[in-house]
């Protein structure tokens, strides 16, 4: 009997795949857990480990084409296995089968109790298409029940709002943001603002990883309200400690300490001591985070990705520099899995590498804060004496949920950060 190779769910987040490469070709024997496939998904490209074994019979999808969850990818046969005679309608049933429903036929969505068990939601970039069909007819709303049942009792217009769920479905946060009554609650559609280029320009066509980042980017910056905090750090002490470490471990052929572990591990300390800083917000409550997840970002050639260094607080220094070495190294040969980017509870971005003194991030939605690392620069500073001498700075700064964060938690962050990256001893007590 035939088996289909499918394309899996690599995230949380993922309704279809790319079939970046094939690794394997028609006609070799393949075995259950070898790689036999790139997949390109909404975070990252990632290699594909066979759930069978046999000899991969034909190639349904070629490299470059995308397909939702379940499609079948490839045929695998058991050795001296004749292909049947309906294969391709089996095929084609396969395919139907992994076919999105049509609007119509879609399940409603799980309750809002459901949902919030699951964890924060994640804000989906808006899809600006208008509710209404030609001639004036109203099209057939998706909406979650209790998006419906709100939208009654406010009085809201569903076919005038634009939802931000999954598939474009109106959510209880559409409803509760849009304003009381029919026609005043209607919602125009943004028309999109296309560039105009000449016959020398290249358009180049954007990976499913690049589409989402834009998805996910734009949700962050029109549905979260940030705010921006910025903090200048007197680095001194912090390069001074990280030399003599590195020096005494480098004598016994141990680990050489990066800036950023020590960034790194005055987030999570500083996450520990001001905890409204780790949290989410899920609708109508704020999700408090017990263990500190770490999200770092990492550069990539198609973009940025944020895996996780889960259960951070209980890591030592020595720990976090090889969780970070271990997440680049898997990044870079795209080995990065699924639970490498679940359960994370605030990011780090840092371009001091690059040269950038000073910048503001956008929010890794559904958290509440990312900090933001500049580089670490020689400047002149007046001491406590009022002499003028040479000093070694850097700015730190924080983007945050304000819906999450008030100022005032965000300052003492801040502040604690500073505290440790200007005490660095302090971090490994």
């Amino acid at each position: 009997m035939p088996k289909f190779i499918e394309m899996p769910k690599l995230s949380d987040t993922m309704t279809e795949g790319t079939l970046a490469k094939w690794t394997v070709k028609e006609g070799d024997k393949i075995a259950v857990g070898k790689a036999i496939a790139d997949i390109e998904t909404d975070k990252a490209t990632m290699e594909y480990a066979s759930p069978f074994e046999g000899v991969l019979h034909k190639v349904i999808v070629q490299a470059g084409q995308k397909v939702p969850l379940n499609a079948p990818l490839a045929v695998l046969l058991e050795d001296d296995e004749a292909a049947p005679a309906n294969l391709d309608e089996l095929i084609a049933k396969a395919q139907a089968a992994a076919a999105p429903a049509p609007a119509a036929e879609k399940k409603p969505a799980a309750s809002a109790t459901k949902a919030s068990a699951a964890g924060p939601r994640l804000p989906q970039a808006p899809q600006h298409k208008s509710r209404a069909a030609a001639g004036g007819a109203a099209l057939r709303v998706k909406a979650s029940p209790l998006a419906k049942k709100i939208a009654a009792e406010r009085g809201v217009d569903l076919n005038s709002l634009v939802g931000t769920g999954p598939g474009g479905r109106v959510v209880r946060a559409d409803v509760e943001n849009a304003p009381a009554g029919g026609a005043g609650a209607r919602v125009a559609a943004t028309p999109a603002i296309r560039p105009t280029f000449g016959p020398e320009d290249e358009r180049v066509a954007t990976s499913t990883m690049r589409n989402i980042i834009a998805e996910r980017l734009l949700a962050s910056k029109t549905q979260i309200p940030h705010f921006y905090l910025q903090m200048e750090v007197d680095a001194g002490p912090l390069m001074e400690f990280r030399a003599h470490l590195n020096a005494t471990s480098e004598k016994t052929g141990g680990n050489k300490y990066t800036v950023n572990d020590f960034i790194l591990k005055s987030v999570i300390r500083a996450a520990q001591a001001q905890p409204a800083i780790n949290a989410a917000w899920d609708g109508d409550a704020i999700v408090k985070f017990k263990s500190v997840g770490l999200s770092v970002a990492i550069a990539i050639d198609d973009g940025l990705v944020t895996p996780v260094i889960k259960q951070a607080e209980k890591k030592t220094l020595l720990e976090i520099s090889q969780s970070v070495k271990d997440l680049a190294g898997k990044a870079k040969n795209k080995k990065l899995s699924p639970d490498d980017f679940a359960g994370g509870t605030i990011t780090v971005s840092n371009l001091g590498a690059y040269g950038i003194d000073q910048f503001a991030a956008i929010i890794n939605p559904p958290q509440a804060a990312i900090v933001a690392i500049g580089s670490i620069r020689n400047v002149p500073v007046v001491n406590d004496k009022g002499q003028i001498v040479a000093g070694q700075r850097m700015w730190v700064g924080l983007s945050g949920d304000h819906r999450v964060v008030d100022g005032a938690v965000a300052a003492t962050f801040l502040a604690e950060m500073r505290k440790l990256l200007e005490n660095p001893a302090l971090m490994l007590v």
